[in-house]
């Protein structure tokens, strides 16, 4: 190793000659006689006065040029029991030097790092791109420990009064939210207490005032929109996802009434910061009280949650599902085919009129559905229907002009949008035409309970409208296919009509997605056919069940062969007597 460090160290001195040589003047034009390298101090181990701290220089008197062009400067220090020494040199970083691999050597100070070498400890700096950048040691300060320590405990002590008092403001905090929903709850119950129905009954105004949710299994709060809850939101707690939609997710939901574990349950739909248009738009439907009505979903409130960065909307629970969940799982009776479809037709007919029961006119004007199919309808705990998700509702007032409604035509889901919607030829002009279209919807809603009717003879799985003959989530081009081009519909078995009661219900269908929307009946004309029907079926089996003859005037037959056409709803209009053109006027 000493035969070699006095080897190159001739060979740098005679570098350095020949290069002084060729600066001198009058030499400049000569070619090189050797390249210039990294210049780097070049010393074996030496006494040195650095005692390991601050800055120090290596006291070498030796410059060389290192030989490769990958070599970099190199200092190692090492303290022995006769003092300190320092060594200087060239060395190529990739390859070991004492068993150890430098790092740190593009730097163009030499700053000293602790390494365990093969001989023991020692401290090593490796520079580059400078001149003898390993003559000047610089030596890190020593970071004593216990001044650490000193730090942390001097920031911690002061730091303590400060989380003491967020401890307590958040404490605060929490008590007065306790306070503020112990005093809603107190609130909401007194209200409930003050909308107790009068020992005498209730007369007509305070019937449409105020119409309550029967179905008592249900949640069915009555103190809808009584409270301000924009600055205060209501106690609940999300439990389950119960379903999830193009707009929103919906979950069930705990609401709590008072400091007791008693809670109500509600359900919460929850749309994210960026579908605030669809939640306001479902909201404002939904704060008219005018809209309350057995077979609508019975809303609660809505709320903007700024912290979650939510929109909310609070409704009752149904746990039943939709009505697609529940013709999936159960194959229905008679009966109960009867009691979906005329709570269906109600709904619809609330939603569609201008006036309430009593015959006092709305508050608030008709509005369409515009998304109306078996999965936006919920089934509650005594089967019937009611609608629900008003995100594209469209509130038809007649002082709107067609520039207004000109981007209100396409919309909704495609499996059950009306022939004028996929052809884009709504009348504009018109408001009952949004109208026509959610009879159609109504149509295809209507067939697939239908076909989920034990009356009907062979039941299969429950399937949308158009089954298979589309895919499962159909574009809107596909179903122009099927219903422009091919004026195709659901189909309808010979084997229905056998059923007299069923046979009524296809007929009713069947003018209710007639291609021309001018044709089809409207909803309260269908819920009064149907109303209609249920009365003369009963006083039917109330006479066979005497053992009376059947009038030949009422045209059912007890049994029905497979017709060779169509059933016409001519042949079976004396068995309904409505007349839909008379009620629609009433």
């Amino acid at each position: 190793m000493e035969g070699q460090r006095t080897l190159m160290s001739l060979r740098g001195a005679l570098c350095v000659f020949l290069v002084a040589v060729q600066l001198e003047p009058g030499t400049a034009d000569l070619p090189p006689f050797y390249p210039l390298r990294q210049l780097c101090k070049f010393c074996d181990g030496e006494l040195s006065s650095c005692s390991g701290t601050g800055t120090c220089m290596s006291n070498c008197s030796i410059t060389s040029i290192c030989m490769d062009t990958s070599d970099v400067c190199v200092a190692i220090w090492r303290k022995n029991e006769s003092g300190f020494s320092v060594e200087t040199l060239c060395h190529n970083p990739s390859r070991r030097l004492y068993g150890v691999l430098l790092d740190d050597y593009n730097s163009t100070t030499c700053v000293m790092k602790e390494k365990n070498t093969t001989s023991g400890l020692a401290h090593f700096c490796s520079c580059t791109n400078e001149e003898e950048c390993n003559d000047k040691l610089i030596f890190p300060p020593i970071v004593d420990p216990a001044l650490d320590d000193t730090l942390l405990s001097v920031i911690l002590v002061s730091l303590l009064p400060l989380l003491v008092m967020v401890i307590i403001v958040a404490g605060m905090f929490y008590w007065y939210r306790k306070y503020r929903q112990r005093m809603l709850s107190q609130e909401w119950e007194s209200n409930v207490k003050k909308r107790k129905p009068r020992a005498g009954g209730l007369d007509c105004s305070d019937a449409c005032a105020i119409m309550m949710d029967d179905d008592r299994s249900d949640s069915s709060s009555t103190h809808a929109n009584n409270l301000n809850h924009n600055t205060e939101p209501l106690p609940i707690d999300l439990d389950l996802l119960v379903g999830k939609g193009r707009f929103a997710q919906v979950y069930k939901g705990k609401l709590k009434q008072t400091t007791s574990d008693q809670f109500e349950t509600v359900a919460v739909k929850i749309f994210p910061y960026e579908e605030y248009a669809s939640w306001k738009n479902e909201k404002d439907v939904f704060s008219n009280t005018d809209l309350r009505h057995e077979n609508i979903l019975h809303f609660l409130t809505a709320e903007e949650r700024k912290v979650e960065k939510q929109y909310w909307l609070i409704t009752a629970f149904h746990p039943r599902g939709n009505l697609q969940e529940y013709l999936t799982h159960h194959v229905i009776s008679w009966e109960e085919l009867q009691v979906l479809g005329s709570s269906l037709a109600r709904g619809v007919a609330h939603l569609h009129s201008d006036r309430l029961l009593c015959g006092r006119p709305k508050s608030f004007v008709p509005e369409a559905h515009r998304d109306l199919k078996s999965s936006n309808i919920l089934v509650k705990n005594d089967l019937t229907c009611c609608l629900c998700d008003f995100g594209l509702a469209l509130c038809l007032d007649s002082s709107l002009s067609v520039d207004d409604l000109a981007n209100s035509g396409q919309v909704g889901t495609a499996r059950y949008m009306a022939p004028e919607v996929l052809e884009a030829r709504l009348d504009l002009e018109n408001t009952e035409s949004f109208k026509q279209t959610d009879i159609y919807s109504m149509a295809l809603v209507l067939w697939e309970i239908t076909s989920r009717c034990e009356a009907i003879g062979e039941v299969k799985d429950y399937e949308p409208a158009y089954g298979s003959k589309v895919r499962e989530h159909p574009c809107v081009e596909s179903m122009k296919d099927n219903v422009l081009r091919d004026r195709g519909r659901p189909e309808i078995p010979d084997t229905w009509l056998k059923h007299q009661g069923v046979a009524v219900i296809c007929a009713t269908i069947k003018e209710c997605w007639d291609h021309d929307p001018e044709a089809r009946l409207t909803a309260h004309c269908v819920a009064e056919r149907i109303s209609a029907m249920e009365d003369e079926l009963d006083k039917l089996s109330c006479r066979s069940s005497s053992e009376e003859k059947i009038p030949e005037e009422l045209k059912i037959p007890i049994e029905v062969e497979i017709p060779e056409k169509e059933v016409k709803i001519t042949e079976i209009q004396d068995v309904i007597a409505v007349d839909c053109s008379v009620s629609d006027e009433k």
